[in-house]
């Protein structure tokens, strides 16, 4: 069958029941559950679905037509270009955010150790042969589905990782790190602390604007990956602090 066939009758399946398992939806479609998941994770990065655990809903304005993210194709160049800082068999923390969703669905197949705080992230990590999950507890963020709280930075406390791979609202040379959630920011803190080194993923759009929530400076930060539509004197002043930019491109990254 056809992807964009595929893709139809999956949204059409997803409006009649609101949601499905990869189970159902590969019975139905008589293809295999890895193709249900791929299928699935590209409407997810095109907004026409979400994904659950083991599954996909469709979203809640899901009877208006809802627009793709503009900086999709960005954000997956961005995932593309992290993945390939992941060394084999690594112990890594990835948080909350649609770049670091992105970068999940790269490490698919890799072997490593991944703590996280984000409930779509593991949804995509787990049950891979080679991933060990670590799913940290807390208070879940509605419609960011991160876990959130003491519980979550309680558990960070005993764990350890090479590098955090983190999603970020807002960046800016002088400010630093910003972010939209308040109560997020001491868990962002919390998994920093927890390991050797920051990866900062953050598309163009971050640059533009300032958030409410300082989170941490650049002196915390070793590398940021971006696209290239950054603006060249934001990646010059980050280069001026210390950091790495690694700037991604469909074509791969260049730094």
């Amino acid at each position: 069958m056809p992807r964009a066939d595929r893709s139809s009758r999956l949204i059409h399946r997803l409006r009649e029941d609101g949601r499905a398992s990869v189970a159902t939806l590969a019975r139905d479609l008589g293809v295999t559950p890895s193709t249900i998941r791929r299928d699935l994770a590209r409407l997810a990065d095109d907004g026409a679905l979400v994904r659950t655990y083991g599954g996909a809903a469709l979203p809640a304005a899901s009877a208006a037509p809802r627009r793709g993210d503009p900086a999709a194709e960005a954000k997956r160049a961005i995932a593309a270009a992290a993945a390939t800082l992941v060394e084999e068999g690594q112990t890594i923390a990835i948080s909350s955010g649609s770049t670091t969703l992105a970068l999940a669905r790269q490490l698919v197949d890799r072997r490593l150790t991944v703590i996280t705080n984000a409930l779509d992230v593991a949804s995509i990590l787990l049950d891979r042969d080679g991933i060990e999950l670590v799913i940290l507890g807390g208070v879940v963020r509605p419609r960011m589905h991160s876990m959130l709280g003491h519980l979550a930075e309680l558990a960070l406390r005993e764990l350890r990782a090479d590098t955090l791979f983190m999603g970020i609202g807002a960046l800016d040379p002088d400010r630093g790190l910003m972010n939209d959630s308040i109560p997020e920011i001491l868990t962002d803190r919390a998994l920093r602390r927890s390991a050797r080194t920051c990866v900062v993923l953050a598309d163009a759009s971050k640059f533009s604007g300032v958030a409410p929530a300082f989170v941490f400076g650049l002196k915390e930060v070793d590398t940021v990956v971006t696209d290239a539509g950054a603006d060249p004197a934001d990646i010059v002043a980050l280069r001026a602090r210390g950091v790495r930019v690694v700037v991604a491109s469909p074509a791969g990254p260049s730094r």
